[in-house]
Formats: C-alpha cells, sequence, structure tokens
C-alpha cells in the first residue's frame, strides 16, 4: 500500500469584494495552537497565501479526517481576522501589488520574475506518492504525463481573473505556462538523465534550486515521492479527496506492471491536451490519454477508471472513488460552481458558496452517491460509470 501526503493552498480573501488580503502570518500563529497530528501549515509566495501540509496518509479515511480537521481550523481564524479563506486557483479580485512574504528565496523569486510577481495569485492541490528511489520513480513519473490534462480537467477551479470571467475553466493553468519551467516533464531516460537534466536547469531563468522546477509532476527533492502538481486548489475536501486517491492509484498501477509498454503521447500533444484542459475543463471533449483523440469527459473519466480499477480495488477505494468521480460529473468542477454561484447572485452569491464550500459540501447541490461530510467520511456504495 502506497502512502501519500496532501499539500493544499487557500487565500484569504476580502468578503465583500473577494480581493486577496495579506493576513497569513497573523492566521498562522493562530494555527499553531490547533494539533493537525503531524501536519504542518506553512507560508506561501503571497502573504495572502497559506499552505497545509498533511502528514503522511495511508487511507482515505486518514486523509478525510486530515483534511477536515484542518479546513475547519482554518475557518475559524480566518472568520476571527474578518476575512473569508477560499480554495480556488486564482482570487476573482487582484490587488494592487505582490504581497510577497517577508522571505529571501521568495523575495529573491520576486525579483527574478518582475511583473509577474504582481499576478502570481495562483493557488495549487499537491499530491505525494511514497515512490522507491532510482529507476521505479522515474518510470512512474514517465507514465504520469499522459494523465495530467485529465487530472488538471477534473480540478479545474479558476475561471475568474480581475474581477471577469476568463472563459477559461482553470486560469491558473495558463497562468502557470510562463514560467520558466511549466507543463508535462519530459520524458526521461533512466535516474542519471533526470538529475542531470535537472540540475542543468538551476540557475536558469527563474529555477534557483530544485525546488523552484514547476513542472506539472516532478521527483521531489527532499522526499522519496512522486509530486503531482497539476491540480488547482479545490473548493472541497471531497474533491481533494479524489485527485489524491487517483493519484496514489497511477503510480501503484505503474509499480504493478512496470514492464509493460505503455503508450507515450509526444509532448506537442500533452501540451496541447493541457491547454485544452485548462480552456474546457470537463464542459468539453477531452483528449483521450489512451486514443490520442478527442473524446466525451464521461469516457476519459471512465478511462481513468479502468486504468486504476486493480489499483484502486486493492486499496479500497474503489467505491468511493467511482462515487466522488460520478459526483464530479454530475454537478461540475470547481469553475462550474463558482461561475453558477456569481451568475445567480453576483460577487455576494459567489462570496457565500466559497465560504459554505471550503469545509463542507455545498448544500445547494446533491451529490450522486451520497453526502460527504466531516462526521461521514466512510465511503460510499455506487455503480460504475457507463
Amino acid at each position: 500500500m502506497l502512502t501519500f501526503r496532501i499539500e493544499e493552498e487557500f487565500v484569504f480573501l476580502d468578503r465583500a469584494t473577494l480581493t486577496p488580503v495579506p493576513v497569513s502570518a497573523d492566521v498562522q500563529r493562530e494555527l499553531q495552537e490547533f494539533d493537525f497530528a503531524g501536519g504542518v501549515v506553512r507560508s506561501e509566495f503571497l502573504r495572502s497565501q497559506v499552505e497545509y501540509a498533511s502528514p503522511v496518509l495511508g487511507s482515505f479515511e486518514e486523509a478525510a479526517g486530515a483534511l477536515w480537521s484542518f479546513r475547519t481550523a482554518l475557518t475559524s481564524c480566518a472568520e476571527d481576522h474578518g476575512v473569508l479563506a477560499a480554495g480556488v486557483g486564482t482570487p476573482f479580485t487582484n490587488p494592487n501589488g505582490a504581497m510577497v512574504t517577508d522571505n529571501s528565496r521568495y523575495e529573491n523569486i520576486a525579483g527574478s520574475i518582475g511583473a509577474l510577481a504582481f499576478e502570481h495569485h495562483l493557488n495549487g492541490l499537491h499530491i505525494h506518492v511514497g515512490v522507491p528511489e532510482g529507476e521505479a520513480a522515474i518510470g512512474a513519473l514517465n507514465y504520469l504525463r499522459r494523465w495530467l490534462p485529465v487530472l488538471l480537467a477534473m480540478s479545474a477551479n479558476s475561471p475568474f481573473w480581475c474581477g471577469e470571467d476568463t472563459t477559461f475553466s482553470s486560469w491558473r493553468g495558463i497562468q502557470y505556462r510562463r514560467w520558466t519551467t511549466a507543463g508535462c516533464p519530459p520524458r526521461f531516460l533512466d535516474a542519471a538523465d533526470y538529475d542531470r537534466r535537472t540540475k542543468a536547469l538551476i540557475g536558469i531563468g527563474v529555477t534557483p534550486d530544485q525546488g523552484s522546477i514547476s513542472w506539472s509532476a516532478r521527483l521531489s527533492h527532499h522526499q522519496p515521492t512522486v509530486e503531482i502538481r497539476v491540480a488547482d486548489a479545490q473548493l472541497e475536501p471531497s474533491t481533494t479527496l479524489l485527485l489524491a486517491l487517483l493519484g496514489r492509484a497511477l503510480v501503484a498501477t505503474f509499480l504493478g506492471r512496470p514492464e509493460t509498454s505503455f503508450p507515450d503521447p509526444g509532448p506537442e500533444l500533452l501540451d496541447a491536451a493541457l491547454w485544452h484542459s485548462a480552456r474546457h475543463g470537463l464542459t468539453a471533449q477531452l483528449v483521450h490519454p489512451v486514443d490520442e483523440s478527442l473524446a466525451p469527459a464521461s469516457v476519459v473519466i471512465q478511462a481513468l477508471l479502468d486504468e486504476t480499477h486493480q489499483a484502486l480495488e486493492a486499496s479500497g477505494d474503489l467505491a468511493i472513488v467511482t462515487a466522488l468521480a460520478e459526483q464530479l460529473l454530475l454537478i461540475g468542477t470547481g469553475a462550474d460552481r463558482q461561475r453558477q454561484a456569481f451568475a445567480v447572485h453576483g460577487r455576494e452569491g459567489l462570496a457565500a458558496f466559497l465560504s459554505n464550500a471550503i469545509k463542507n459540501e455545498s448544500s445547494a447541490h446533491q451529490p450522486a452517491a451520497g453526502h460527504l461530510g466531516p462526521d461521514d467520511p466512510r465511503p460510499l456504495e455506487s455503480e460504475p460509470l457507463g
């Protein structure tokens, strides 16, 4: 059974304007009073952001408890400061100025990227999956590449920028393309090839160290994990859990048959597929990772479930992942639901929706297979997707 860790980024917003507010340091101090059972609260690039890094997890139940525990504490502390904590890939409105965290590394990066620092109001979800070091890790990274556009489409949760609808489902996915390293990682021959090529990047552009390599997936530079970085920050814990369990299942699928020859789409197709997913989310056809052609989103998600079926069954996650995938197809991505909230009640309605979604399922929707809440982290029974 592979272990995994979840890193979620959140942004603090003014409740009226939905503009980022630089209160992270104050909220972090309050969060230190809570016991997150090995989880860590960290600052991020901007003083309006905070990151939660979970402890090492082994099961859905452990992950659900950890996420809801932190989000409950986070919302309480945010309310104490009169702000809204939100799990969104980009804020609705951008502030004047970069608000870079007082940290030498972040300040050096801000100096290197110039005007981009004023636009880096981006929040992501990172999933670490424990892997054996060496060739197995490289093989898993190579294998993951073709599934990254699907995970981006499922996680799309950043439709707004500067108070306007971008018409993209993941504007964060588009913004990130401007960094020195971005998009799908290249295919590597072996561990030595990965080490050589990543070291060659250090010092070029905005890559002061290995931790600043911003591919949509990479090997962690300080722990034996594959890190999946393609996803937007998520509104609710249930979608975070879905993406985390699928990420673990994909790595387990590769490790279960490392000698199998997996299709390897060319870099031009993967790059185009990522752009396509950022544009449409699940509202249009997606690039099928196996057929390399456009197919309905439901068909592509079913292909992902089929690919990971054995791994999900072995970990006991098949029922909950199937139920959550059905739920996602039924109610839409975070981007879809943000748009719905804004269309009905404007900025005030969007603020209320974000406030409700941070730790609980939105009461405006009934999930396909039941209701997950902080007191009900159990797997749900459901029929497979058609």
